[in-house]
């Protein structure tokens, strides 16, 4: 079973962008996804919310497609928002807000999410 709700940071409108490959994959494969973009792309059915402390409280994975300067400035409201996992895509990558996360008893993933879903490995 999916492990529930999914959020993708940095989700965008655009088609050719991993993170909008990802929505869809993640969507394809049952998964509850939620957006969350300052500039709130339309990404109808998915839901975009414009700051991560505006998704639900019980969302299971976060996945991150935004650059290490952008995560680690919301490192306070990544470590605040009870995400069970989050995955680091290729290219951002950032070991201290990595490392916050682990500490807080969050399983932190450097992994390419659209290859977890194509393994079966995402869960």
């Amino acid at each position: 079973a999916p492990p529930g709700k999914v959020a993708v940071l940095g989700a965008s409108a655009n088609p050719s962008r991993y993170s909008h490959r990802a929505v869809e994959r993640l969507r394809a494969q049952g998964h509850e996804v939620f957006g969350v973009n300052p500039g709130r792309p339309e990404l109808s059915p998915v839901p975009v919310v414009a700051r991560v402390r505006d998704l639900p409280p019980d969302v299971h994975t976060l996945t991150v497609y935004v650059a290490p300067e952008r995560s680690a400035e919301l490192a306070d409201e990544l470590t605040r928002a009870g995400f069970r996992r989050v995955i680091f895509n290729p290219g951002s990558e950032n070991p201290a807000v990595a490392a916050r996360l682990a500490a807080s008893g969050v399983e932190v993933v450097e992994a390419c999410t659209l290859v977890l879903l194509a393994t079966g490995e995402f869960g």
